[in-house]
């Protein structure tokens, strides 16, 4: 649950979604006319290394290109996945172009689950883990005839995006199967039928009063890294209302994989301090008083009240 505003452009593009339909080419996606420019765009360097990325110094014409530059020889990244990898991306307006961001920069790689540009998507989309990949992306396949004023791009701009494929991860659920579903004078989360995408469904026990200080429950013991302050997450989460005993919103059902920094206050207190210390893979309850969540002013939008206690049942995908 993010109490700040939405993510500014590079944690977009760095935490973007494998989503949709599309498909990967190890070469340009359409005939090149004769004035293309797009297939000039250069790349030298080491897989897991910054590359060296060259941009002509001409306007950037041409159909959507990409290409392998370096060939993996793990499983493919389907549809359904997010990723784990390393970029750099520029934009490229007339005759200029200017990075826009690099996780070699900034020491770790970067989550590829949330929303994807187009472009973006038909690049990854069937490569390989291990694999170096170029997008050279005209603005119909990035940020159509609007363009992104709060970063300088502008309608007619293409995009130039290097990645680094490192892993994959499922965005559906966590493994394995819960060892408890708490309950008692806690709330008792219900885990999904087999194969359902739905995600774990809550019950608040009757005629109870929720407790005044937080609680956080293991219900599956992730395999995975710790999550530490800090770091970038990908996640998967219902959440309830006690008084109520009903979801108010549920990733599974409609956002899709949420991701945040952890530990440093882009979400309310209950998740920054229940979270920090879990495991990737990990189920995870927190019920969480008003003071840890929205405070005196709740959330009206949300239909939470200042003296509302949260319950949320979340999945711990990936973090980095």
């Amino acid at each position: 649950m993010r109490r700040a505003a939405a993510l500014a452009f590079i944690p977009l593009l760095a935490a973007v979604a494998i989503a949709g339909c599309g498909s990967s080419s190890s070469s340009q996606s359409a005939a090149a006319a004769p004035t293309d420019s797009y297939k000039s765009v250069t790349v030298t360097g080491a897989f897991g290394k910054a590359p060296t990325v060259t941009i002509p110094k001409e306007t950037g014409t041409g159909a959507l290109l990409t290409k392998t530059l370096i060939q993996g020889s793990g499983a493919k990244l389907t549809s359904t996945e997010g990723m784990i990898g390393n970029y750099v991306a520029y934009d490229w307006s007339g005759k200029t172009s200017k990075l826009l961001g690099s996780s070699y920069t900034q020491g770790a790689p970067s989550l590829f689950v949330g929303s994807l540009l187009p472009g973006l998507e038909t690049a990854l989309v069937g490569q390989k883990v291990g694999s170096r990949v170029l997008a050279v992306i005209p603005p119909a396949q990035a940020f159509g005839s609007t363009g992104n004023s709060t970063e300088g791009i502008g309608a007619n701009d293409t995009l130039v995006f290097v990645v680094d494929m490192n892993s994959t991860f499922n965005t559906a659920s966590v493994p394995g199967k819960q060892a408890t579903s708490g309950g008692g004078t806690l709330p008792t989360v219900i885990a999904p039928a087999a194969n359902s995408t739905a995600g774990p469904t809550i019950k608040i026990p009757a005629k109870v009063n929720p407790p005044k200080t937080l609680q956080v429950k293991t219900l599956i013991k992730g395999a995975g890294a710790v999550v530490k302050k800090g770091d970038d997450i990908a996640v998967q989460y219902n959440g309830y209302i006690w008084r109520t005993g009903k979801s108010f919103q549920s990733s599974w059902t409609t956002t899709g994989p949420f991701t945040t920094v952890i530990g440093e206050g882009q979400v309310i207190p209950g998740w920054d301090t229940g979270l920090v210390g879990q495991t990737v893979g990990s189920r995870v309850m927190l019920v969480i008083p008003p003071v840890d969540g929205y405070g005196s002013a709740g959330s009206s939008q949300a239909g939470i009240k200042g003296t509302d206690t949260l319950v949320f049942a979340v999945d711990i995908l990936a973090a980095t």
